[in-house]
């Protein structure tokens, strides 16, 4: 048989699930207000029993609880559909009752009678304990449960959180990782709250389905005998059939749809099934055997039916000698390991941490205990590289080291050794920025991160230690700072080439557009991670990666291809930028210039082809000059000034290769990188 041919705006037509959900709720409110038809009314109820059906099934074979996100609001929509049903129903009783039992369609008048069985007061007594069952025994309970369960989430969410930045700090996990785990926490506490609010619904659901059924009884019988002159028993039979089959028809839905939320709110917080889970908990032989000698001894009790016991005692005690003998069964013999070792293994010794903090014995408590300071302090360094330099510290991985001594930490880069120190928990560091330590019982030491000299003092000594001018820190803040020179000093090595590819795929999709037109087309993601390496060696922030690729945009136009090239045309866009970072708190940019005679000097000084030139100064002259720069920039410092020095842009990279070696704090700039709008101040000339 051929289809039908439908029309094409008909075949095109689908129904969302938004507006599917939306038409329902409208439905579900029309139902308060419109009177129904039999018809229509045995198949409303037939939905609300089939959809408490559902979510009851759904309920039991949840693996978790956040796997029903949505069961919150889908209480309270059954509980609003359940709600327009009893006014529907309701309506139809009073207003056609005294037609009889059918008055209110075939679905009520069945469960009437069915309960009823011929007797009204046995059938009212019945339904009287289906009602005490739902509202003061499920309900209460799940409503309960839900209160606890949210108010000990709301009260376990700070630690989670901590125990999260903890494992991202130590390196266990990355930053998707705790991304997804903070979501996932956000969403359970959610749901136990909404949970909590919605075992509010099933309560007053359960009191209003009890209030209807009171109405339903009195007011029918009132209006049957008053108004349409029923016959006393008729009325009473008539009426009590309607609203014995109407609660039945309310509250069974209504009782499933609470032990489904029961069942939400206790499932354990292990992800499995709850049928695989009981069938585990209670199929130990032990307990099985204990069941099966039981049933065996009450079914010989006399008077006892023996049938029911005797079946009931075989069925556990098979499944207690089927358990045992699993088992007391031997275990598979394991399988003879491979005389070469395994792949995996052997890349797992291949991987190296970018960055490692190797602790003494004596410093673990540093990063454990209740209030782990360390990885506090590993957190808010990482925040703190992230927003001023622009790009992401890789993950610091704390471990210890029982060849270290007690008291000592090392810091790895790459797995190589860059600095180590000493520390005294829980004594405190009291470090003097200006002239000679106070006289204060404790040791003498130098703070690792800048070779201040310092004191080791005890707790009871801090205040005296402030009130000297002392700057008084913890073992934590000590290894924090000398954590945060070492990667101050090592950001270049730091940014890997899956880090850079990171940043342009992190880049707002605005500015996607300019970088697909430059990578790869007319530079790549290498030549880019070395021009950032190159910024970051001279501490240049990297944030404002749009203006870089601007730069170097440029630079590939104007057919740059050497790297210093590209650094110059790149830092002159940054030079607002590069300018505000070298203004010292004057507010102003300190600089110690270069006389002519060294300009000229340096400039004679390059050899070879302009794109690869090199400085090619005699040794002695070179000499002479750090000598004149080490002077200059002690006796400035010695003023309080922090000057940089200022040369000419076909110099500056040249210079800054001679000044970094012997004086990598201070800052190279050329002329064209000082912004125009910024104050300038020349301290000396060399």
């Amino acid at each position: 048989m051929k289809g039908i041919a439908l029309p094409g705006w008909l075949r095109s037509f689908r129904v969302s699930s938004e507006a599917a959900l939306v038409a329902g709720v409208a439905l579900v409110l029309a139902i308060l207000i419109v009177p129904l038809p039999g018809a229509l009314l045995d198949a409303a109820l037939a939905l609300n029993i089939t959809v408490s059906v559902l979510v009851l099934m759904v309920a039991l074979l949840l693996t978790r609880p956040l796997d029903f996100q949505s069961f919150p609001q889908l209480l309270l929509i059954t509980t609003l559909f359940r709600l327009g049903l009893n006014v529907a129903t309701t309506r139809a009783i009073l207003a056609e009752g005294h037609e009889g039992p059918q008055a209110a369609g075939d679905i009520i008048a069945t469960f009437g009678r069915y309960l009823m069985g011929g007797d009204i007061l046995v059938g009212m007594i019945v339904f009287a304990i289906l009602l005490m069952v739902n509202h003061v025994v499920i309900s209460k309970g799940a409503g309960r449960i839900a209160e606890v369960s949210a108010r000990f989430h709301l009260d376990a969410m700070p630690g989670k959180q901590m125990a999260i930045d903890a494992d991202l700090s130590a390196g266990t996990i990355d930053e998707k990782e705790a991304k997804r785990r903070r979501r996932e926490l956000e969403e359970e506490s959610g749901f136990h709250g909404a949970m909590d609010g919605a075992g509010k619904f099933v309560k007053g659901d359960a009191v209003a389905g009890l209030i209807s059924t009171f109405i339903n009884l009195l007011g029918g019988l009132a209006i049957g005998l008053g108004r349409h002159g029923m016959p006393f028993m008729e009325a009473v039979e008539t009426y009590s059939i309607l609203t014995v089959g109407d609660g039945l028809v309310g509250q069974i839905p209504a009782l499933l749809v609470s032990v489904a939320a029961a069942i939400v709110v206790t499932k354990a917080v292990r992800e499995e099934q709850a049928d695989k889970l009981m069938a585990k908990e209670l199929g130990g032989w032990k307990p099985l055997a204990v069941a099966s000698g039981s049933a065996l001894m009450l079914g010989l009790m006399p008077g006892m039916p023996l049938l029911p016991f005797l079946a009931l005692a075989g069925a556990t005690g098979a499944a207690a000698w089927w358990q045992r003998k699993a088992a007391l069964a031997p275990p598979p013999e394991p399988e003879p390991e491979p005389g070469s070792p395994a792949e995996p293994p052997v890349a797992e010794a291949l991987r190296m941490d970018m960055l490692r903090l190797e602790l003494g014995y004596g410093l673990l408590v540093l990063a454990s205990g209740e209030a782990p300071r360390l990885t506090e302090q590993i957190r808010g360094l990482r925040r703190a590289i992230a927003q001023e330099m622009g790009f992401v510290l890789p993950a610091v991985r704390i471990q210890d080291n029982l060849d270290l001594p007690p008291d000592t930490y090392v810091l790895r880069l790459k797995e190589i050794e860059v600095a180590r120190g000493r520390l005294r928990p829980p004594m405190l560091l009291a470090i003097s920025p200006e002239g000679p330590l106070p006289e204060l019982p404790g040791e003498r030491t130098e703070e690792p991160a800048f070779g201040l000299p310092a004191l080791w003092i005890e707790e009871r000594h801090r205040e005296e230690a402030l009130a000297r001018g002392c700057t008084v820190v913890d073992c934590a803040g000590v290894l924090a700072t000398h954590l945060t020179e070492v990667v101050r000093e090592n950001m270049a090595e730091l940014l890997s080439y899956a880090e850079t590819q990171k940043l342009l795929e992190e880049l707002p999709r605005e500015q996607q557009k300019l970088v697909q037109e430059l990578i790869p087309a007319q530079a790549s993601i290498g030549l880019l991670q070395r021009l950032l390496q190159a910024l970051l060696a001279e501490r240049v922030s990297i944030r404002d990666l749009p203006t870089i690729l601007e730069g170097l945009q440029e630079a590939m136009a104007g057919n740059l291809r050497s790297l210093p090239q590209i650094l110059g045309v790149v830092r002159l866009r940054l030079a607002r930028q590069i300018s505000e970072a070298a203004r010292g708190p004057g507010g102003y940019v300190p600089i110690v210039t270069l006389s002519p005679e060294w300009e000229v000097a340096f400039a004679e000084a390059l050899a070879g082809p302009p794109e690869e030139r090199q400085l090619a100064m005699e040794p002695a002259k070179l000499q002479s000059f750090l000598q004149r720069l080490r002077d200059v920039m002690d006796a400035q410092a010695a003023l309080g000034e922090s000057p940089v020095l200022l040369t000419s842009g076909t110099l500056r990279p040249h210079l800054r290769a001679v000044v970094e070696r012997f004086r990598p704090s201070t800052v190279v700039l050329a002329q064209g990188e000082l912004h125009p709008r910024v104050r300038v101040r020349a301290l000396a000339s060399i």
